[in-house]
This record gives structure tokens, C-alpha cells and sequence, in this order.
């Protein structure tokens, strides 16, 4: 595990360029499932779920993941539009947290996102009624099957019910261990004016 330290005075002051740095070498560390992160999200009484999806974007917009928009997640963003995310990276000892507000991707996002899929899974996003209780298996290896059927191997367009979610971060903490458990936290804060402030934070 990597020792180097993290400190406040060296970052990027902008916390997307500091995260992309820490993700491409995460990619580059042949690190499985390295874009796997946690949404959390919360009812507006506050009872809160959690879950791993798959960062789907990263750019100076925010971090960006595609659901199905009536799974439990959707239900909740769009009643209370507000997440926070995990990164964690265990290999080379670092975390990434944020919070902030959400809001869909566009339609065109979607749609450039969803053909890339592989065709098994464009047709999954058709079949699966997500979140829902059905009865068995079976139940759900039949939806697929109609949804082959209503298709007959053309390429199935995007779901009016699925697209992409996209997080516009308030805060990001970077978080770096330490083998001493003194563990590095830097936090970025947005200002009023659209910058960041940097503070480093007790372990």
C-alpha cells in the first residue's frame, strides 16, 4: 500500500482534476471493478439506502451513473434530490466521498450511454421491472423472453423509464491511509462563487 502522503498544500485546486487522478490510477493499477461506487440516497423523512452502481462520468458537471428512473434509488432522488457517493480504492489505500445535489443527464446522454451497452444488458434494462417484488426466477427469464420477442433481434431503443443520473458535488473528500491509522482527509467545500475551499481534516 502506498505511503505517499496527501497534503492540503499540494492538491489541485479543483477536486474533479484531483478525483480523475486518483481514478485513472486506479484503472491503471488493473484494480477489478475500480469505477464500482456507492450511491446513498434518502426518503425526504430521511430513511436512508445505500447501494454499488458503476461510474458511468466524471467531468467538471459532476459524477454521472445510469439507473432504471422507477428503481428505489430514482423513487428517492427524485422526491428528495440530494446523494452521497463512495469510491474506495483498498489497493492503493484511498477513498473518495462526496455529497451534493442531483439531477437526470440529458437524453442525448442517455442514449449515447445505453447503445454502448451490451445487447444483453439494453435488453435487461427492457425486462426488469426494478426495485419490484415479482414471484420467482422464472418470472423474470419470462420478461426477458417478451422483450426478445417484441424486439426479434433489432436493437432495442432506450426505455422511457431508464437514463442517467448526474451528481453535482458540494463537497469531495479525499481520503489517503496510513498504515498509523493518522489517516490523510482533505475536504473541498464549493463557495458561493463556484470555487473550493480546501481544509485538511482530522482522522
Amino acid at each position: 500500500m502506498s505511503e505517499s502522503p496527501l497534503d492540503e498544500g499540494l492538491v489541485d485546486p479543483d477536486p474533479i482534476v484531483e478525483v480523475r487522478r486518483w481514478f485513472e490510477a486506479a484503472l491503471a493499477a488493473g484494480i477489478p471493478n475500480a469505477d464500482a461506487m456507492v450511491v446513498a440516497t434518502a426518503t425526504p423523512v430521511g430513511e436512508p439506502s445505500a447501494r454499488v452502481v458503476l461510474l458511468r462520468g466524471l467531468d467538471a458537471r459532476g459524477f454521472v451513473f445510469f439507473t432504471n428512473y422507477e428503481s428505489r434509488k430514482a423513487r428517492e432522488l427524485e422526491a428528495n434530490p440530494r446523494a452521497a457517493l463512495v469510491l474506495y480504492w483498498e489497493p492503493l489505500g484511498r477513498q473518495v466521498r462526496v455529497t451534493g445535489t442531483v439531477a437526470r443527464a440529458s437524453k442525448a446522454e442517455s442514449e449515447a450511454y445505453f447503445t454502448n451497452r451490451p445487447p444483453a444488458s439494453r435488453l435487461g434494462a427492457w425486462a426488469s421491472p426494478q426495485s419490484r417484488a415479482i414471484g420467482s426466477r422464472d418470472e423474470l427469464e419470462e420478461l426477458l423472453a417478451d422483450v426478445e420477442r417484441r424486439f426479434g433481434g433489432s436493437e432495442p431503443p432506450v426505455p422511457p423509464f431508464w437514463g442517467g443520473y448526474r451528481v453535482t458535488p458540494e463537497t469531495i473528500e479525499l481520503w489517503k491511509h496510513r498504515d498509523d491509522r493518522l489517516h490523510d482527509r482533505v475536504l473541498y467545500a464549493r463557495l458561493a462563487d463556484g470555487g473550493w475551499r480546501i481544509e485538511r481534516l482530522a482522522p
